[in-house]
Parts: C-alpha cells; structure tokens; sequence
C-alpha cells in the first residue's frame, strides 16, 4: 500500500498540470500548427531537463555501478528513453490534430481508452496479471470518464478526428508500458529528457517538410508554449516516470486520466463553466475507481475470507 501511494501522488500530480494545461493546449493550436507547438514544447522541455538531469547525477549518492551495471543501465536508459520518446511523438502529435476536426471532450473520451489499452497490452505483451478487481474499476473508471467527456449524441458520428484520437490512445497506453519497464533501472529525469529529445527532433523535422512555422506567431503562443513546455512536458511527465517507478501501469494509467477530472473542475472553477450533475457524477465515480484500486489485493482478501466464515457461522 504504501509503495503505492508512494507512486501515485506524483502521477497524481501530472494529472493535475495537465488538466490545467488543457486551455493552453487548445489555444496554442489556433496560432500555429501542430508539429510547430510540439516540436517547441518538446525543445523547452529538454532545455529545462538536460541541467537537472546532470545536476541530478552530480548529487546522486548512490554507490558507483560496476563497469557491466553502468553499461546496462545505460543501454536500459537509451532504449527506454528512445521507445517513450517515439510513442510521445507520434500520440501526442495524433492527439493535437484530433483537435481541429473533433469536440474537446470527445477526444478527451476516445485518448482515455489508453486506460482500458494497458491492461490489455500488458497482458498480452508482458504477461502481465491483471486482478479482477482492478478490471472492475478500469471499466467503472471509463463510465466516469464518459460521464465528464460526452454530451448527449456525441458518439454517434465517427471520422478522421476520432479516429486519430482513438490512435493516440494506443501510443500512450505504449507509453505507459514502456515507461513501467524501464524508469525503475534508471535516472528517470534522464531518460525523460531523451524522450522529449527524440519527440522534438521528430516534430521539427515533420514541422520544415509539412509546415510553414511563423516566428511572430511561435512568439505570440509563447505563454501557452511555455506552459506546456516547461510544466506539462517537463514537469508532469518526469512526474509521471517516478511515478511508474513504485505504481502499477494501470494504477498509474487510470490517475493520468484524472487529467479529465481536474480540466471539468478547473474549467468550473477557474472559468465559471457550467457544471452538470452527470460530470459531477463522472468525477465521483472516477476517484472511487482509484480508491478502490489503491486498496491491496491482500486487504480484499482478508475481507472476503472474514465473510466466508461468518457465512459458514450463519
């Protein structure tokens, strides 16, 4: 339990930076392109991570590896830095162009489908088992999250936005899986800039053979980049790899889809949004999925055997 929790607030905290990054994201989209914000974002974020990362190296009081641990540690640090770093590039780019032909919360619905993905990816590439329980409350975490993302009829059409949304999921639900086999045996700020470096040398090349960057118009989205480049990039996804180093993959996949959760409440609650009973409902159940996955598989255990024999008494 309390390995954990120990995984799951700075998860939890990348959700909330997220859900606050939401506007950020939307607006930035109506200035410059999308490969041109990614690319940016990803440059910032590496700026702001590669002297934390020798920083965080420099006062490492970890005992000095042996020649054959510092050469796969190094070697486990590329492949997952470079693996995440192309799921990154290619979900987070899928993501940016749903925007501009699907409703917001549609694609917030579709992109969190990731959360059903790692338990199924897991299982299928990893072996991974998965309880009952913690299956019950990926579904139950869904019907929150519908709840939050769908307006009524909002599903009945289907086209190119959706379809990327729904593509996106896949790559982050990758992302997670890789994230949880390789951040435990590494520097995770390290292998965090490494994905960022890899996602925004792949979004600057995609941005000079398909785009026309301005830069009076980069420099007028210079505060949404700066938002997401410095606290949604760098900050929330290198929370999220320490994170996976303690949490689960699909503990930490249902708190990154809290991202929905505090975007609905920060809109409220920031914007003046209306609010409705149904996405009040959806929030509800999502933290009570969480709860309920938090709980250890021992503690369920017990419980139900206590129940048996008072059963057997009865």
């Amino acid at each position: 339990m309390q390995k954990q929790l120990k995984g799951a607030i700075p998860c939890f905290l990348a959700a909330l930076i997220w859900g606050l990054s939401f506007v950020a994201q939307t607006t930035g989209m109506g200035k410059i392109q999308g490969f041109t914000f990614t690319g940016v974002r990803m440059v910032l974020a590496v700026l702001v991570l590669l002297p934390a990362s020798i920083l965080a190296e420099k006062l490492s009081k970890k005992p000095k590896p042996t020649p054959e641990q510092a050469k796969a540690s190094k070697s486990a640090l590329w492949k997952g830095g470079v693996l995440c770093g192309l799921c990154l590039f290619a979900g987070i780019n899928l993501q940016q162009f749903a925007f501009t032909d699907t409703p917001a919360g549609k694609v917030g619905f579709l992109t969190a489908l990731y959360m059903i993905l790692v338990p199924i990816l897991g299982t299928i590439l990893f072996r991974q088992k998965v309880p009952p329980l913690v299956w019950f409350s990926v579904f139950l975490a869904m019907g929150g999250i519908f709840l939050i993302c769908v307006q009524s009829g909002d599903l009945l059409s289907f086209g190119r936005g959706e379809l990327l949304s729904l593509s996106c999921s896949v790559f982050f639900a990758m992302q997670i899986l890789i994230s949880d086999l390789y951040a435990p045996k590494v520097n995770v700020i390290a292998m965090s800039c490494i994905q960022f470096a890899v996602a925004g040398a792949l979004s600057l090349m995609c941005m000079v053979l398909f785009e026309q960057p301005k830069w009076d118009a980069i420099l007028q989205s210079a505060p949404e980049l700066l938002y997401v480049g410095i606290l949604s990039s760098a900050g929330a996804f290198t929370l999220q790899l320490v994170g996976q180093k303690y949490a689960e993959p699909v503990l930490a996949s249902m708190l990154l889809c809290l991202e929905s959760v505090f975007s609905t409440l920060f809109g409220w609650l920031l914007l003046h949004q209306a609010l409705s009973g149904l996405e009040l409902l959806g929030c509800a159940i999502m933290f009570i999925a969480i709860l309920l996955t938090l709980i250890p598989a021992e503690v369920w255990q017990g419980l139900l055997h206590k129940k048996t024999k008072s059963d057997q008494k009865g």
